[in-house]
């Protein structure tokens, strides 16, 4: 069943997926509309990071149907997604080591004419990187370089991000900047935010609405201020 068009959010319906011939999401099916933020939850190993990625058009689409800002995006390569406004943040550290703060933020932008008006904006959340833009991206700390994954990814200015696993071995003083500057940026900008996430109080402190996910399947849903939503997601997660 396909998820209804959202005009400026996503809808994906009866997604399926995977690497190869071994399947990983079975019918996932959700949406989320402008200006909101919606987790998903789950444990290792349960699809989540396999979702977000086939969203964007970094795995082959067996089966359903993606729209995105408006868009029926459903087989478009990664770079037609992006265009459209979309940002996306990978678990893994996927900056540029050898490369520069610098050189790595201009990287996000196809019109280099706005760097310097954009970083004002996006140092204004992460001051270090006005004032180590020469610094080589791969000395700095972890911390630093998930603050620059998310610096690159606002920096485009996006309709929608897509975020896996952002507060992944960071203390809980970066967790709280972070979760201060996606409240901002969806505030400020209206952004729509898909946070894929294990952290509950993280992903319930900022989300609206959240599902979760157990092999490749969404077994619960509710809205984040539901009387006892985070009991019920850490059942899922420990069981």
């Amino acid at each position: 069943m396909s998820a209804p068009v959202v005009a400026r959010g996503l809808a994906v319906g009866g997604l399926e997926g995977g690497y190869g011939s071994s399947p990983v999401l079975h019918g996932v099916t959700f949406h989320i509309g402008p200006g909101e933020i919606f987790g998903v939850l789950g444990k290792n190993g349960m699809g989540k990071t396999t979702l977000l990625r086939t969203i964007m058009g970094l795995l082959p689409l067996r089966r359903g149907k993606i729209e995105m800002l408006g868009e029926n995006v459903t087989g478009w390569p990664p770079y037609r997604i992006t265009r459209l406004g979309v940002s996306y943040v990978p678990q893994e550290k996927s900056i540029f080591q050898d490369l520069s703060v610098d050189e790595n933020l201009r990287l996000a932008l196809r019109e280099p004419s706005s760097f310097d008006e954009r970083l004002v904006a996006v140092a204004g959340w992460f001051p270090f990187l006005a004032t180590r833009r020469q610094q080589r991206a791969g000395t700095l700390s972890g911390g630093e370089q998930k603050m620059l994954l998310i610096a690159r990814a606002l920096l485009t200015r996006p309709h929608l991000v897509l975020i896996d696993e952002i507060t992944e071995g960071l203390q809980p003083a970066v967790i709280s900047q972070l979760q201060e500057i996606l409240a901002e940026e969806r505030r400020s900008r209206g952004t729509s935010i898909v946070l894929v996430e294990q952290n509950v109080q993280f992903a319930l402190a900022l989300a609206d609405r959240y599902a979760v996910l157990k092999l490749g399947r969404i077994v619960e849903t509710g809205s984040t201020i539901d009387t006892g939503a985070q009991k019920t997601i850490e059942r899922h997660l420990v069981i």
